[in-house]
């Protein structure tokens, strides 16, 4: 007993010693500040990101409005908006890391130093970023266009131009994203360019029918489809295939009014012919046996 109270006496009797030596002082004044000082640091850094957030949202919305003013096209309008948000994210962080004492030209130097390897990494960003820089110039296609890129055979309505994708609504209604140095550097087939599209059908007639009547029959059917222009309409001898005679026409209609004229006049013209006495005929194969 005597010695376990000897024990917590010299324990006690060093830390009272360590306290007027001021050990313990020494200690706390050195670790406290550093702490306080990191913590103001986050606050103050969560303060900036809130604050930093709302300002660049601003300036994003007064650059959209002034290019809306201004007649800009949506694609334009779009990409830029990435522009925007990314330098000015990049910014805020670089601003951040400064407040914890990440000095920006070290940090930069970092970035340097693995130059090659970001730049093998960040190589298809790169090219795409650029693609979408050319399409906005050149203008191969606007928001709003139908769009076929022919190389992976991907279609749809052209809905937003990004920094690095270009997003195509499909017809059922399925967003497809494609890279924008894909569109840049391969072809592509812009179906809506053009205020007016021709309409290029092919009916089949037997051969023992009446050429000539049949091209009457089609081109008085295609004379009575409403919405489409009043230009020569063409009909023609397309093809002698192996068991039919191929009758083209071509006509001329609205943009907005392809699809369902085309589907108006291969119905009406199936029902004109039929009701002529002419017959449409399908592919037979005879067959001899000995």
């Amino acid at each position: 007993m005597e010695k376990t109270w000897f024990l917590i006496q010299s324990i006690s009797d060093g830390l009272l010693k360590d306290l007027d030596e001021g050990t313990l002082r020494s200690w706390l004044e050195t670790v406290l500040p550093k702490v306080l000082a990191f913590f103001w640091s986050v606050v103050l850094a969560l303060i900036i990101y809130f604050v930093g957030t709302k300002i660049i949202n601003l300036f994003r919305r007064g650059i959209k409005k002034g290019l809306q003013r201004h007649d800009a096209e949506i694609g334009v309008q779009q990409f830029l908006d990435g522009v925007i948000k990314a330098i000015g994210y990049i910014v805020l962080v670089l601003i951040i890391l400064r407040l914890f004492g990440i000095e920006t030209t070290s940090f930069a130097a970092a970035i340097a130093s693995l130059g090659l390897t970001i730049g093998l990494a960040l190589q298809g960003s790169l090219s795409n970023f650029a693609g979408g820089v050319l399409i906005l110039i050149l203008k191969p296609f606007v928001v709003g266009d139908y769009i076929v890129e022919d190389t992976h055979g991907n279609e749809g309505t052209v809905t937003e131009i990004t920094i690095f994708y270009t997003k195509l609504l499909t017809l059922d209604n399925k967003t497809v994203v494609v890279p924008n140095g894909v569109l840049a550097n391969a072809s592509l087939t812009n179906v809506t360019n053009a205020d007016k599209r021709m309409v290029n059908l092919v009916f089949s007639i037997s051969y023992s029918d009446d050429i000539k009547e049949a091209k009457k029959v089609i081109r008085k059917t295609v004379e009575k489809i409403e919405g489409r222009y009043d230009d020569e309409i063409k009909v023609f001898v397309h093809e002698l295939g192996s068991s039919s005679v191929d009758i083209g026409v071509r006509f001329w209609v609205p943009m907005n009014n392809y699809w369902p004229i085309r589907w108006q006049t291969l119905e009406d013209v199936k029902y004109a012919l039929e009701a002529a006495g002419l017959t449409i005929p399908y592919q037979q194969l005879d067959i001899h046996q000995k």
